[in-house]
């Protein structure tokens, strides 16, 4: 291995790359801006939560109950109890935010880095490497402990964060290797989806899950009846999540399965649209030059035109893609870090210093930084070196394991899982959960750090060869 981890550039397979994967420049260049906000989210947290004059008001504020009642019926309501703020962020906004991933992992297996097997196999194999190695130097730290139910703690891969260091970097990273580390976090996505749907329901209540299948069974029959509409799946999309809030099946659940049945094809094709898009600007052309030069209100005829093609535009964007891309602001804008704002609070004021780096914080700390470093590193060498996947595209060894190192920024998702684990409620499990979370941030902050490091040291002076110009 250590003959491999030379500046040996892998060949160049992706010639036109910029062009093609216009698309993909675009998903991490938001996930990049929205790790920005991300980061600034958990610093302000961690920075109200430790002022003693307001911090009670900080945690106060998130036990307020949340309604949105009619009648007797409450729809942010669990087994007949109404939801606190944190709990509507952690199970309500938190499954639209799933819900983007599903849209996202659908797309990724139809159009995207997950369309072409041996084009995916590295960053998958990689993935699992990412999460069997963590979880089991997790498992090993706790073995016989009462926080060894965390093991999934330290699997997941934050997007967000992780293109944030990325981009410090700017142009000198290969896209390649950004497009890499992105379909890795997906695929690291799809493992906590299945860690959450497997170990994260409890208590089922048969006849809701009946009638959410029910639900589901609608939105499907509707994507095979190329139904188009967004409220249609919307509307039905709400009530399964309502439907899996009550059944014990976690709710976040619900998102990905709905986003699931998003439809994929759009009404025209592309050969359609441009037919029509033509026709109207030939029939705008046709109007004298003193009308079009003109700035001002548009006549009967112009915006009857202009219609036809806004009419056009939307039926060629599939509503998969339509709401992925409307999505993108919110989820990474507002949801992700409001969700960072509720939960990385964390009170250290009176926390032993030692304690960071002991017990469960220890754990995920290990887990991350070496766990998601070893194992993304020695699967992506193993799949190389037997030839069942290319190296991307101008990367080298040492750029792959500074890229690895970054795989150790787990944040969201570990936030979502610990506080799943140990959301119980009393004394012990909070104490649980704040050394869990205290753990996490300061793993993922490390690997942060250290993947940058790397990074600046191995990259190259100058603007990778497939770097996005736009």
């Amino acid at each position: 291995m250590n003959e491999n981890l030379q500046n040996q550039p892998a060949p160049d397979s992706t010639a036109g790359f910029p062009a093609i994967f216009y698309a993909a420049r675009q998903a991490i260049r938001r996930h990049a801006s929205g790790g920005n906000v991300l980061i600034a989210a958990t610093v302000l947290a961690l920075v109200v939560a430790n002022i003693p004059a307001i911090n009670s008001y900080y945690f106060d504020f998130w036990q307020q109950e949340v309604r949105l009642q009619v009648g007797d019926f409450n729809v942010f309501s669990h087994s007949g109890h109404a939801m606190n703020l944190l709990g509507f962020i952690n199970d309500a906004l938190m499954a639209i935010f799933f819900f983007s991933i599903g849209l996202e992992i659908k797309r990724e297996i139809l159009v995207g880095e997950l369309a072409s097997f041996r084009q995916a196999l590295l960053p998958i194999v990689a993935a699992v490497g990412g999460m069997v190695v963590p979880v089991a130097i997790f498992m090993w730290m706790s073995a016989g402990t009462d926080y060894a139910g965390g093991a999934a703690i330290p699997m997941a891969t934050d997007i967000a964060f992780s293109l944030g260091v990325l981009a410090m970097l700017g142009k000198r990273v290969p896209l390649s290797l950004k497009i890499f580390l992105t379909t890795l976090a997906v695929v690291d996505d799809i493992g906590g989806i299945i860690v959450i749907a497997a170990f994260y329901s409890t208590d089922i209540e048969l006849y809701m899950l009946v009638y959410g299948l029910v639900g589901l069974g609608l939105l499907m029959l509707g994507s095979v009846m190329s139904i188009q509409s967004k409220i249609f799946y919307l509307g039905i999309g709400g009530v399964v999540w309502f439907l899996f809030l009550n059944s014990g099946i976690h709710p976040t659940i619900a998102g990905v399965l709905v986003a699931f049945c998003i439809p994929a094809k759009p009404v025209f094709n592309p050969r359609k649209y441009i037919k029509m898009i033509r026709s109207a600007v030939g029939k705008l052309r046709n109007e004298d030059d003193e009308t079009l030069n003109a700035r001002t209100i548009l006549s009967k005829e112009q915006l009857n035109y202009l219609k036809q093609i806004e009419h056009a535009s939307d039926k060629v964007i599939s509503p998969l893609q339509e709401l992925e891309d409307s999505l993108h602001p919110i989820v990474n804008y507002l949801i992700v870090p409001l969700f960072a704002f509720a939960n990385a609070g964390i009170f250290l004021l009176d926390t032993d210093p030692l304690s960071a780096v002991e017990g469960i914080s220890l754990a995920i700390i290990c887990g991350l930084i070496i766990g998601k470093f070893a194992g993304i590193l020695a699967f992506s060498w193993l799949t190389v070196k037997f030839k069942w996947a290319p190296m991307p595209a101008h990367a080298n060894w040492h750029m792959m394991a500074a890229v690895a190192m970054l795989g150790g920024i787990g944040f969201t998702v570990s936030l979502f899982i610990a506080t799943l684990t140990f959301g119980g409620g009393d004394a012990h499990q909070i104490d649980l959960l704040n050394h869990a979370k205290l753990g996490i941030v300061l793993g993922s902050l490390l690997s942060g750090i250290l993947g940058f490091i790397c990074l600046h040291a191995v990259l190259p002076h100058t603007a990778a060869p497939d770097t996005d110009d736009d």
